[in-house]
């Protein structure tokens, strides 16, 4: 693994941590629900299997793709001849809005809503459900997101920074825990909350097609898709896909064969 994987492997491990604790010393729903070994090794299961395809297949796309794009001056940075601060300012802006649209066309398009729903059939909510996507889905989005680095001619260490981020947000965002109210107002000015990403995990599918960003807030307010809390109280809510909620499309192998399914 090179240098950069390896940052972003460290910077992912220790959130991983980090959050587990919290959720295991004040979760917000409830722990027993939770925390079933079921869901975890379904969900651990298809990120080492995500992990193992991405790494047999396309492997560090996007940083080849920064990488190509700086040594042959491509994309719109490198035509613009911008600062280097300016520039990875820029690729982190520019690929936040990007996943936020790659992430509203998996709810609007029936053939990638068949794989994304893998991470939203999951019954609970918790850190775990962050690393809960189809490899499939993650091999797309990595040929997605590296040609937009080409487009944008990224530079390697802020595509390294934003993937970082963003598997960061991610874990933090699918958290079980809870900020106290007026932190939880001040922080998503800015950046989506756990409290506010929970709305998208709702069964009721018009909380579902709601808050899709990953890292800033901002792209849900800028685009009309912003829900601001449940119809229910949080601790009521039913998370996941009202369609399957039977053990067997829980399962590793369920889940792994739910995009090509009849339901």
């Amino acid at each position: 693994m090179d240098q950069s994987g390896l940052f972003r492997l460290g910077i992912f491990a220790a959130i991983l941590v980090v959050m587990a604790l919290w959720e295991a010393v004040a979760p917000y729903r409830p722990r027993e629900a939770v925390r079933r070994p079921m869901r975890w090794l379904t969900n651990f299961g298809l990120l080492l299997l995500s992990a193992a395809l991405s790494r047999f297949t396309i492997g560090a796309a996007m940083i080849a793709a920064a990488i190509w794009a700086q040594a042959n001056g491509w994309g719109i940075n490198n035509l613009l001849g911008m600062p280097a601060l300016l520039s990875g300012l820029v690729t982190i802006i520019v690929l936040d809005c990007v996943i936020y649209w790659q992430h509203r066309l998996t709810h609007i398009v029936p053939v990638f809503w068949r794989f994304h729903r893998v991470h939203h059939c999951d019954t609970e909510f918790d850190v775990s459900t962050a690393v809960r996507f189809h490899p499939v889905e993650i091999v797309a989005s990595a040929l997605y997101k590296s040609s937009f680095v080409l487009l944008i001619g990224a530079d390697p260490w802020a595509v390294v920074i934003y993937e970082s981020m963003l598997s960061g947000f991610a874990l933090f965002n699918h958290g079980n825990v809870h900020l106290p109210k007026r932190l939880d107002r001040a922080l998503r000015l800015l950046v989506v909350t756990p409290d506010m990403h929970r709305v998208h995990h709702s069964s009721l599918m018009k909380e579902t097609n709601s808050n899709y960003g990953n890292i800033l807030s901002i792209w849900d307010r800028l685009f009309v898709s912003y829900i601001d809390h449940t119809k229910v109280n949080d601790h009521d809510m039913q998370i996941g896909l009202k369609e399957f909620r039977d053990m067997d499309s829980q399962s590793l192998l369920g889940v792994l064969w739910m995009p090509f399914g009849r339901r």
